[in-house]
């Protein structure tokens, strides 16, 4: 009992720290939208870096992928830690230095917003951020979920699983409502530091008791052979190349992400981030998802349901230590719920709620308005997915997989707007919203329930010559978009202008 308050009062310390440089950040953050999402565009290198770093390093990270690993082997680190990272330092600065020129000029804060001027159409900015929310979702509820497995695994179960997913829902709904993105971006430079730090500590640690890296590589070997073999099982070349391209796509159009291609104070700055970025990736990928391989040469036993890492931790650490890593993978899913939630709510006023507003005549919304609905938005989201949190039947890796997939379909649509004058408004919905029914049509038994009702038997391939629907449906809306772009003229109201940013000062 007394680790278990050693331990718990160890992760809440850290939630209170957070929360104390939210509040600092609350007080120098100016009260307009700029500065509120975006921190007034002047983020430098190292927290440019560390924000979005922090951001995408949640409970996929340092749960699922360490799960993965213990089941199937460490190869997976070919597909987070090298290839995800190289393909999305190529996006990073391909999209986002475009998007970053854009908006610079522009005064964009949200996705939407530049579509939506790029093609003159609220509809389809609407559509944007209505894809990207549905999204949205299922990777929030991944942070609850993954915050109540790791309460339940350092505890030894005395601590439930609904208290870790429902604290962290709080904090999140807290947080985000005084922040902003520059609280944002402080404390995720200070809980990427930290999760970096542990991650190592951990490893070291862990080694030293088994008798060094070597010494856990044979166990590895004795065990579990084919671990250290390339290819076979589930990591065929086809699942690979689809899970990494799946990955680096989707994390390109992520909310939270995309509007750090916004926030960048220079062009120097964005080219320094995604030079570094896949150096600071392989840092956190190759120890983490090692602990998970190693732990299966060790003979560690994961309870059902549980996670490796707090199991690996619990029988090779004291308890304060593990504590320790706990509440730094906690920082990882507190740093990417509150970047979401920040950027949910903006899309969710600016692109769904403004736009909605004017088109039924009830003119434009002001800063209290905005204000309301952006808070009562984050409560909604954020409750309505720790309820599904408590519910939710698949992995952490299958519903990340399935929010990084979904996102992808919107990469390249984007990207033929950003840089092809000849792509059209009818373009762009068809590719966004082809793509997306094929790949919900394959995530979700709809075809299956609607064959079922009839008396049929029907149902979709899972896969197409070895590659996911997401890989299929990402090429789709390449193929509509053009087609459909070819086949029709760009509406009087498009504002291809907008995309010639050769006269910005990029420095």
């Amino acid at each position: 009992m007394a680790d278990t308050a050693l331990q718990l009062g160890i992760v809440g310390a850290y939630m209170v720290v957070a929360l104390a440089v939210g509040v600092v950040a609350y007080r120098l953050t100016e009260r307009n939208a700029e500065d509120y999402y975006l921190a007034s565009r002047t983020l430098g290198t190292v927290v440019l870096l560390f924000t979005t770093f922090a951001t995408l390093l949640s409970a996929f990270t340092f749960f699922g992928g360490p799960n993965l690993a213990f089941s199937a082997g460490p190869e997976w680190i070919l597909v987070m830690g090298l290839m995800d990272g190289i393909i999305f330092a190529v996006l990073w600065y391909v999209l986002g230095y475009k998007q970053w020129l854009v908006g610079k000029r522009h005064g964009y804060v949200t996705l939407g917003e530049m579509l939506g001027d790029r093609f003159g159409s609220t509809r389809l900015r609407v559509l944007v951020a209505g894809v990207s929310l549905v999204w949205l979702f299922p990777y929030v509820m991944l942070q609850q979920k993954g915050a109540g497995q790791a309460i339940v695994g350092l505890t030894n179960g005395q601590v439930p699983f609904w208290v870790g997913a429902g604290g962290i829902t709080l904090f999140m709904i807290l947080y985000v409502a005084v922040s902003g993105m520059r609280g944002v971006a402080w404390t995720d430079t200070i809980q990427g530091l930290f999760m970096l730090s542990l991650v190592w500590a951990a490893v070291a640690w862990i080694l030293s008791s088994v008798g060094g890296a070597g010494a856990a590589t044979s166990a590895l070997a004795e065990s579990n052979p084919e671990f250290l073999a390339l290819g076979g099982g589930l990591y065929t070349q086809q699942y690979v190349v689809s899970t990494a391209v799946s990955i680096a796509f989707g994390v390109t159009m992520f909310p939270q992400i995309n509007q750090r291609f916004f926030a960048a104070g220079s062009k120097t700055v964005l080219k320094r981030t995604f030079a570094l970025w896949p150096i600071l990736v392989l840092l956190l990928f190759v120890p983490a998802f090692m602990l998970g391989s190693w732990a299966a040469g060790l003979g560690v036993t994961v309870p059902e349901g549980g996670n490796v890492v707090p199991a690996l931790l619990g029988e090779y650490t004291p308890a304060w230590f593990a504590a320790l890593v706990i509440a730094g993978a906690m920082a990882a899913m507190m740093s990417s719920s509150d970047s979401m939630l920040l950027s949910g709510s903006s899309y969710l006023t600016r692109d769904v709620y403004r736009p909605l507003k004017r088109a039924f005549g009830a003119g434009d919304a002001d800063d209290r308005q905005e204000t309301f609905v952006a808070r009562a938005g984050v409560v909604a989201f954020a409750t309505l997915s720790f309820i599904a949190s408590l519910y939710s039947p698949g992995t952490l890796v299958q519903i990340g997989d399935t929010a990084f997939s979904g996102f992808a379909q919107l990469t390249l649509p984007v990207a033929l707007a950003l840089y092809w004058h000849g792509t059209t408004r009818n373009g762009m919905y068809a590719g966004i919203v082809g793509s997306q029914v094929f790949y919900v049509l394959h995530v979700f038994p709809v075809v299956e329930t609607l064959a079922d009702l009839a008396g049929l038997t029907v149902s979709l391939p899972t896969a197409y010559l070895g590659w996911t629907p997401g890989i299929v449906g990402i090429l789709l809306g390449l193929v509509l978009t053009v087609a459909v772009s070819l086949a029709t003229s760009a509406a009087p109201e498009e504002n291809r202008a907008a995309y010639q940013v050769d006269g910005v000062d990029a420095d």
